[in-house]
């Protein structure tokens, strides 16, 4: 049996910025306001925090301030994942050698991999690293995506701790239990799927939406963790409304907005990403003060 890394809500949390590059003291609010908002872990520089859009620097600067911040009060999964397999393992041992407990890295996107070829770029890295890894299966951004079998190959090797989940395929997610039993940990990528996959043995959720009220996902995925799915499936549901405006426009450009609404000035978004449309951010205004925020400034941009 692997233990897994963290169970519980880990947010992927965003990354503040000025126009002169990455805003630390906002990011060390931030990271402040998640723990004490009962958050179980943080993911510094994945989609939410927008690495793809980091300079190599920058990256390996957030991962090594967020560890520092953090002191080992709550766990660190830092992204390091690439197209390239040599630069994800380049990240992957600093941000090992700054004291992350954990890597998430996704699949190769663009020149994308073959079953074999994923088998053998998560191996590589596997074999180089001493800290626990989740592989991240998200098909809808990469253009790839796991089988069950791939899986199951990977998890033999002892540094794969995971996978964070977010292809919304639960027959996939069935399979690969079924195959890997307790030798692989699944936590959900989709905040509106997290009962569900914890229903059948997934362990918490790497989320977006706990960037904007971390209490709501600790909660809800701790009511799983003992058990009391229908306490955790009526959270599912009645906050539905604020996991589809978190995707009214492609993530993160709707959490940035909410949280400048909120009055966390966390600044812009990185071009190619934009602001959003009105239309869109009256629905997220609307989403935000329909659990209990308080929505300071409704027409704020990112």
């Amino acid at each position: 049996m692997k233990t897994p890394i963290f169970t519980g809500a880990c947010v992927a949390i965003v990354t503040p910025y000025t126009e002169n590059g990455i805003n630390f003291d906002k990011l060390g609010e931030l990271i402040e306001r998640q723990i004490a908002g009962g958050t179980d872990a943080i993911c510094i520089c994945g989609t939410t925090g927008e690495a793809s859009t980091q300079t190599i620097e920058e990256h390996k600067a957030a991962i090594e301030y967020c560890v520092k911040k953090v002191d080992h009060r709550v766990k660190v999964i830092a992204g390091t994942g690439s197209n390239c397999t040599q630069t994800a393992l380049d990240l992957s041992l600093y941000a090992e050698s700054c004291g992350a407990d954990g890597l998430l890295i996704v699949t190769p996107y663009y020149n994308k991999a073959t079953q074999t070829g994923l088998i053998k770029h998560y191996t590589y890295i596997a074999d180089r690293v001493h800290t626990p890894i989740i592989m991240y299966n998200v098909p809808s951004r990469t253009g790839t995506k796991f089988t069950a079998e791939t899986y199951y190959e990977l998890s033999k090797h002892p540094m794969i701790n995971g996978i964070k989940e977010a292809s919304g395929d639960f027959s996939l997610a069935i399979h690969t239990l079924q195959l890997c039993g307790d030798n692989i940990n699944i936590w959900s990528g989709n905040d509106d799927q997290v009962v569900p996959l914890m229903s059948l043995g997934a362990k918490g959720v790497i989320s977006v939406a706990s960037n904007v009220k971390p209490e709501l996902m600790a909660e809800m995925s701790h009511l799983c963790l003992e058990g009391k799915f229908a306490e955790a499936a009526q959270l599912q549901v009645s906050t539905i409304g604020l996991m589809d405006a978190l995707f009214v426009e492609v993530n993160p450009i709707p959490v940035k907005v909410a949280l400048n609404m909120l009055g966390l000035e966390v600044g812009p978004l990185r071009m190619p990403l934009c602001d959003m449309s009105d239309a869109h951010k009256e629905v997220l205004s609307k989403a935000l003060m329909s659990v209990g925020l308080e929505v300071k400034n409704p027409t704020a941009g990112a």
